[in-house]
């Protein structure tokens, strides 16, 4: 048989590829068979993708697609803290900021990857095992099913730090949520919890996966033992209170994370994977996959030129400010922002170093 691969062989530095055994209905490995699992592998800067990180990602993809004992794709993080953060913010900063032609050939390494995991031949499963923002959002959502943590986090960064979330999360979210509640997550760039995900039809699973005294806990940060509060309103997620949260910080601190619940989980879906006909599950999930492409295609083109040219203006202030502003502060001051542009500044690097954090007022904090 021919091998159609794009390269012979690669020997990725910024991901981890291993093949995964495959259980059958009596929890046994099935020879010849495996899951391909494909790991973020940038812990210290929280699983964010760098350039060769998206490259190894789409010839990893490419790699699994055409592994012919296959039965499923695993996209996941390494850690217990983050599954993917988006694009890496050093990068964006010393890379790509004020150089939107070299940014535009970025974006196009960014779509592929996107299109290659919506292009799969095998099940693409998004292990969650930690916060997925941004482009980490982008990407998860871009997968076929999601399993995650439920002390995962999911949000969009783009507004607050000079992007627009058009890497899938404009195609994407309100196809999940709801026009509406895709509008708050986009623009605000709201934090959803686990639990608030999965009931807005965002994730296919969540597990536990804190332990205290060898018992398993539910995320103790949010509210999970109530569905609507006494007005009627959604409450399902929501962060809990100062003083209860103070207590499950503590809480959280006694016990251990363990994503053995996590692994079992992604293990079982793939072994309902093993108990179906190939072709016809693959055709399935290509046949479903077309509500996401159809507005993929249609908006990522134009949606990269728009990223690409943004990066003189927006996102060479927010990308700088995120990765040369203090921890307490990394975001631009937007009202000095609004301020000046209504009086008819122009973009320019002296009107970038006015916004920036290091030499805005302090925030006031309450």
């Amino acid at each position: 048989m021919n091998d159609h691969n794009l390269v012979d062989s690669f020997s990725p530095h910024t991901i981890a590829v291993f093949h995964h055994p495959v259980l059958d209905h009596e929890g046994l490995p099935v020879d010849d068979l495996h899951s391909v699992w494909i790991t973020l592998n940038n812990p210290r800067e929280l699983n964010s993708y760098t350039t060769d990180t998206i490259k190894e990602v789409i010839l990893a993809l490419r790699e699994a697609s055409n592994d012919r004992a296959a039965v499923a794709v695993v996209l996941t993080g390494a850690g217990t803290t983050a599954f993917c953060t988006g694009g890496n913010t050093r990068e964006y900063a010393e890379q790509y900021a004020g150089r939107p032609n070299e940014y535009r050939q970025y974006m196009r390494l960014f779509n592929d990857m996107v299109t290659s995991i919506l292009t799969c031949d095998k099940p693409v499963i998004c292990r969650v095992n930690g916060m997925r923002v941004g482009g980490g959002q982008e990407i998860g959502m871009a997968c076929d099913f999601s399993i995650a943590s439920d002390l995962a986090v999911f949000s969009q960064a783009g507004p607050k730090h000079g992007s627009a979330p058009d890497g899938g999360s404009t195609d994407f979210l309100p196809l999940f949520t709801g026009i509406e509640r895709a509008m708050m997550s986009a623009t605000l760039c709201q934090t959803w919890s686990a639990h608030r995900f999965y009931w807005y039809g965002g994730l296919t699973q969540i597990v536990p996966v804190l332990r205290v005294d060898d018992t398993w806990v539910a995320n103790p940060l949010v509210v999970t033992d109530r569905l609507l509060d006494d007005y009627g309103r959604l409450i399902l997620g929501d962060p809990k209170g100062a003083a209860a949260r103070d207590e499950a910080k503590k809480l959280i601190a006694r016990g251990t994370i363990d994503l053995t619940l996590l692994d079992a989980a992604v293990d079982d879906l793939t072994t309902k994977f093993l108990y179906t006909m190939p072709d016809c599950l693959t055709k399935t999930i290509e046949s479903v996959r077309k509500h996401k492409l159809e507005h993929w295609d249609r908006n990522r083109e134009t949606n990269r030129a728009w990223l690409s040219l943004n990066m003189m203006t927006e996102a060479n202030a927010g990308f700088r400010a995120f990765h040369e502003g203090t921890k307490e502060r990394r975001e631009v001051d937007f009202v000095k922002l609004r301020q000046k542009l209504a009086r008819g500044a122009m973009w320019s690097e002296e009107l970038i170093r006015e916004i920036a954090p290091w030499v805005s007022e302090p925030l006031v904090t309450k």
